[in-house]
Order: structure tokens, then sequence, then C-alpha cells
């Protein structure tokens, strides 16, 4: 039992370090943009291009995966973030700014998808559910990321502090995930052709992947647009704007700390249909622009959405086909990355022809697509069988 407890704190170590290192470079973004001589414009193609460098290194885990198993994923991926992201707080220009976040975004998507495969080996060791717990984390360290850059600027210390202390704790995840992650493999063997193994359930994976994408969009819109939306609609002072998007993140950690227990008591069916139906009515509430007590509600209602369907999902991915969840679970790892990109453009072509309210209509009717998916989807069997020996 001692070795699936220390899996289970290296897994949640890799998740902590993740998010607290992403929370880090978007809110050192300011400061980098300044001292690195960029415009908005240019930084907001930078982050574009994170998002196709993260696809990308999801692709890759899943090759390293395949060969070597999600633990050499996992440890190659949080090297690869580390020392791109001490690259990022030591450039002073565009030419080391640039491959910098690059290497952020490939080693972005690898974690993303090797500490999801991580998970769902240590929930099939363990025999329950562990993945809101395990997002709870990451989601902390996002929070607490926000809060080490803010009080690093009060003090009068550069922005960008939280990304050395993000180096920390990428180098310490990597370190004992070493030693403490799963060893075992679960995908195809390397010898093997495509006609020799049988073709993955891309029915499944889609299904799983709308999920997926029906919130991550939520969250890309909300965390993109949020606080411009409390500002520019709702009249709120730029001081108080912020605590609508920590309204969201709130909810969106209370819901994953509870989510496994949820599961557990009511079925992962019953606990996804409830959050998506609670997150689209919140939605709609904020697409309202209702008085502000209620839009408060809609978006804490968003983040229960988010918070509860991400590790349903990825649960259920590592379900789908256990002897090759590793592939699975890279290949649902991609509706992330495509949630983020439209999440974060599209309200902002629709605010153009209506208001920016009416573009949160968008993740209302995603999440309300999702209701019949996720019946079928979740519902499914939690039996697995052992993944393959390394």
């Amino acid at each position: 039992m001692a070795s699936e407890r220390r899996q289970l704190v290296a897994v949640g170590g890799a998740y902590a370090a993740q998010q607290f290192g992403y929370g880090a470079l978007v809110t050192a973004l300011p400061a980098l943009r300044d001292r690195a001589g960029v415009s908005d414009a240019v930084v907001s193609a930078l982050m574009l291009g994170v998002v196709v460098g993260a696809a990308t290194g999801s692709v890759l885990a899943e090759r390293v995966a395949v060969r070597w198993g999600s633990r050499q994923a996992l440890v190659g991926a949080l090297v690869v973030q580390g020392v791109a992201l001490g690259l990022v707080a030591l450039a002073v220009s565009p030419l080391l700014l640039v491959p910098a976040l690059v290497g952020v975004g490939l080693g972005l998507g690898g974690i993303d998808a090797s500490y999801n495969m991580q998970a769902t080996l240590t929930e099939r060791r363990l025999g329950r559910p562990v993945l809101g717990r395990l997002y709870a984390a990451g989601t902390l360290a996002a929070i607490t990321a926000t809060g080490v850059t803010a009080g690093a600027i009060a003090l009068g210390l550069p922005a960008v502090t939280a990304l050395g202390v993000a180096v920390v704790l990428h180098t310490t995840a990597a370190v004992r995930g070493v030693r403490d992650l799963d060893r075992r493999r679960a995908a195809h063997r390397v010898e093997e052709t495509r006609a020799q193994r049988a073709p993955l359930p891309t029915r499944a994976i889609v299904a799983v992947g709308m999920i997926v994408f029906a919130a991550f969009a939520v969250d890309a819109v909300v965390s993109t647009w949020g606080t411009v939306y409390a500002t520019d609609e709702l009249r709120l002072d730029g001081a108080v704007a912020p605590l609508l998007y920590m309204t969201y993140l709130v909810a969106a950690l209370v819901a994953r700390l509870l989510t496994d227990r949820a599961v557990l008591a009511h079925g992962r069916a019953r606990v996804g249909v409830t959050a998506t139906v609670a997150g689209a009515a919140g939605c709609f509430v904020v697409a309202l622009t209702a008085p502000v007590a209620l839009v408060v509600v809609g978006f804490a209602a968003a983040g229960v959405a988010s918070g509860c369907l991400v590790p349903l999902a990825f649960s259920r991915a590592g379900e789908i086909l256990p002897e090759r969840s590793d592939e699975v679970v890279a290949r649902v790892n991609l509706f992330n990355y495509a949630a983020a990109v439209l999440g974060a453009g599209l309200p902002g072509v629709v605010a153009e022809v209506a208001t920016l309210g009416t573009a949160y209509l968008l993740p209302a009717l995603g999440l309300a697509a999702c209701v019949p998916v996720l019946r079928r989807t979740l519902g499914a069997s939690r039996r697995a069988a052992p993944a393959q020996a390394a």
C-alpha cells in the first residue's frame, strides 16, 4: 500500500507542478512583454504557438509512451517544461523568449497527456477514483501561483519570481517520478505493425473527447474573457473584476475535491450530468447579463461543470481499452487544445457583432449537447483489465 501511496503523491506532484508553472507564466506575461519589448498582438500569437506546441507535445508523449511507457514520457516532459520555464524567466529579448515558449508548449502538452496516462494507471491499481483530487491539486497550485506572483510584485521582486519556483517544482516532480511513477506500459507493442494490432475505438474516443472539449471550452472562455466581461459589461471596478474569475476557480477546486467521493456515492454518469446541467444553466445566466449576484452564481456553476467533467472524462478514457490506455488518453487529450483555441478566439468574434455576454451561449450549448453523450459514455462499466507489464 505504501508504494501505491507514493505513486499517487508522485502523480499529484506532476499535476501541481504543471498547473503552478502555467499559472506563473500567464500572470507574468505583462512583465515578459515589457521586458522583451513586444506588443500585445505578438504575445497573443506566442500564446497561440504555445497551444500548437502543446498539441505536438501530446502526440510526442504518445510516441514515447508506446516505446518506453508513460513514466518516461512524464519525466521527460517535466524536464523539458522546467528548462523552458527557466529560459522564459531569463528571456530579455524575443530571440530567447520565442524558442523558450516553444519549449513550454511542448512540455505542456507532454505533461498533460502523460500525467493523465499515469493517473488512469493509478486509479486502476487503487481500484477507486482519484482523478478528481489530482486535478484539485493542480487547480490549487494554479491559484497559489497567482498569489506568489502578486506577492512578489508587492515586495518589489521581479514578476517572474514564480517561474523560478515553478522550475524547482518541475525538477522535484521529475526526480520523484523516476522512482515512484507507475512503470507499466499500456500501449501496443513497438514491434507490432499497424496490420497486426486492432484499431483504437474511434467512436468511443470521440465521445469522451467531446466531453473534454466542452469542459475546456468553458475554461477557455472564462479564463480569457471573464475579467473583460466583468469590466466592460458589468462595469465592475478594476480591482473587483478579477474576483469573478476567482469565483470560477474556487468552485472548480471545490468540485474536484468532491468529485471522487460523489462518484463512489452516486455513480459517474449522475455526477457528470448534474454538473453539466448546472454549468449550462450558469453560462446561460451569464449570457443574459443578469444582476451581478446571479452572474457570480453563474460563474460558480460553470466552475463546477469544468471542475467535474475533466477528471470524469479522463477516468473514462482510461477504461475504454485498458491495455492501450496510454494511446487512448493521449488522443482524448488533443480535444483540450482545440477547445482552447476556439474558446479563446470565438467570443471576441461574437463580441464584434453582438455582446461579449452573448458569447457565453457557446459554452452553454456545448455543455447541453454533451448531456446525452454523458449518459451513454460515463454510465459504462468501471471494470478494467490490468495494463501490460513493462
